[in-house]
């Protein structure tokens, strides 16, 4: 955001709480569909349970990564505001539709089809609204003003306990309802929040501060490369001298600069002035850039190791939607003898996990950690996220043992090749594993959007909030590519482990496959977060001036 166009009587909490308003409807009305929809593919639809989680993870995966595409139009073009004002207007027409696909009048040859369109729908308009609404909320905090900068710090919790609150309340009421009532009622309600969120947001336009676009941030990216490719046969001065530091890009005079700094000493060859360049009265930006532009480079370099660790994490987060809740209808499930827990319900338990841990977090752990690491947040982002990683591990762990269980005492009460049976065993089993999973939530991906928010250049912020949003898509998509290997090897080996009829399915020892791929790469985050070198902003001696 240009600092130098903000408006001290605007932004702060006082702005923050209508975006924080609006995303909560959006994860309302995001896991209203997602919480029970692998219930509705198997049930409603007829499709076989491995098909059924490969679209689960496919819709989730296309939903992540449609943000990088958001990410580039806010940026670049309209700006946060205009973006998530845009792609919520397409969510809530994707509702409408998927809302309208599940009545009963419409033919069934018609039905699927608008299904399906209206699901992707969604998709793309939560790649739109995802990645812009948060950095849109958090430009709301002015980093010049310690005060601020301390409150964004406490900003990324209670923003991630507000994406949780209107996860839960889907988690509990809508997938309660579309069990129990119907599937058109259930998606209805979501439609109606999303609609006055909206509403709401608008609402509150007059107190956002707003920032402006300033173009194609891969531009500049791209300067770098070509620059530092043409010259890459010249030889840099070990003082320093000779050396470009004007960032001439048209920001405001209190853009921060960059300090230099030794890696990637390849692309240090854009910013040095050769013969050619010193004959040149104007800078070829393809040809010259400045110290701060590469610098700029450096910080999206930096950060690709640490965002490719955390798609293990992803893939865990994968199983919750799908695995989990299809263990959980096996179950015994009832609280009495008229009410019964929905599956996906159980969801609701990493939500409630979060809205218990993050005050606690928040108010006792980084005061106390705060005096002893001086660090703002108590801890670094990096630290975590890396206990974030091995909370997952430790989830999937769980998530085995009590499978291996559960297949024993199938087995004991000859329900093995029963698959509509239900074990006496009891769903409290699942409990430990979905609250676990809710304290990596809390570590790992609050960590990942504290991250990629501070250490991507200011221009670029919503392509931060793209990666970590896009790390999940991307684990949808490696759990389904690890579903359909798991499947192919298995059935060379005999028979297919992820089959319809759980009790006789290898789900156990898929899981175990989970645990040691996500423990390889927790060796790797570690080396790559030791290799890690942060952001520095620092005044410079402007040596030489292009």
């Amino acid at each position: 955001m240009d600092n130098s166009n903000i408006n001290p009587s605007k932004g702060g909490w006082k702005s923050a709480i209508f975006i924080i308003f609006v995303e909560m409807a959006e994860r309302f009305a995001y896991y209203g569909i997602a919480g029970n929809l692998i219930m509705y593919l198997t049930t409603m639809m007829d499709i076989p349970l491995a098909t059924a989680a490969k679209n689960v993870n496919s819709w989730n995966g296309v939903s992540s990564l449609a943000l990088f595409i958001g990410a580039f139009f806010a940026d670049s073009y309209l700006g946060r505001f205009k973006t998530t004002l845009l792609s919520s207007s397409v969510f809530l027409m994707g509702l409408i539709l998927l809302t309208i696909s599940t009545t009963t009048k419409i033919p069934l040859n018609i039905r699927t089809p608008l299904f399906f369109s209206a699901l992707y729908i969604t998709a793309l308009g939560e790649g739109g609204h995802k990645p812009c609404v948060q950095t849109f909320a958090a430009d709301q905090f002015d980093e010049n003003t310690p005060e601020q900068r301390k409150a964004k710090s406490s900003f990324f919790n209670w923003w991630y306990l507000g994406i949780v609150v209107g996860a839960t309340i889907a988690v509990v009421v809508i997938v309660y309802v579309e069990d129990n009532v119907s599937w058109t009622v259930g998606f209805s309600i979501p439609t109606i929040a999303v609609g006055l969120a909206l509403a709401v947001f608008i609402f509150g336009c007059s107190t956002y501060r707003m920032e402006r676009p300033v173009g194609s941030p891969f531009t500049r990216v791209a300067q770098v490369v070509v620059a530092a490719t043409r010259k890459r046969h010249v030889v840099e001065t070990s003082n320093g001298r000779g050396l470009c530091y004007d960032d001439d890009v048209g920001r405001g005079l209190d853009a921060r600069k960059l300090a230099r700094t030794n890696q990637f000493r390849c692309l240090d060859k854009a910013m040095t002035i050769d013969e050619r360049d010193s004959l040149i009265k104007s800078r070829n930006p393809w040809r010259l850039c400045s110290v701060n532009q590469v610098e700029e480079v450096k910080l999206i370099v930096r950060l690709i190791p640490i965002w490719v660790c955390t798609f293990a994490y992803a893939i865990i987060v994968a199983q919750v939607h799908t695995f989990f809740i299809k263990q959980a209808s096996t179950m015994q499930r009832s609280l009495g003898p008229k009410v019964s827990i929905p599956p996906a319900s159980l969801q609701v338990i990493p939500g409630i996990t979060i809205l218990i841990s993050v005050p606690i977090y928040d108010k006792l752990f980084v005061p106390s950690m705060r005096n002893i690491t001086k660090i703002p947040s108590g801890i670094s982002s990096l630290h975590r996220i890396g206990i974030g990683l091995g909370l997952s591990i430790l989830t999937i762990a769980i998530a085995a043992l009590v499978e291996n269980m559960r297949v024993g005492v199938a087995s004991k009460h000859g329900l093995i090749n029963d698959p509509k049976a239900i074990v006496p065993m009891s769903v409290g089993w699942l409990v430990p594993q979905f609250v676990v999973m809710g304290l990596s939530d809390m570590f790992a991906y609050v960590g990942m959007q504290e991250l990629f928010y501070d250490q991507m250049p200011e221009d670029m912020r919503s392509m931060g909030s793209a990666l970590t949003n896009g790390a999940i898509g991307v684990g949808a998509f490696m759990s389904s590519a690890i579903i359909a290997a798991v499947q192919q090897m298995s059935k060379k080996w005999g028979e297919e482990w992820l089959v319809n009829n759980l009790n006789r399915a290898h789900l156990d020892e898929f899981y175990w496959v989970l645990a040691g791929f996500c423990a390889l790469d927790l060796v790797i985050y570690v080396l790559a977060a030791k290799w890690f070198v942060w952001k520095n902003t620092a005044e410079v001696d402007q040596i030489v001036i292009c």
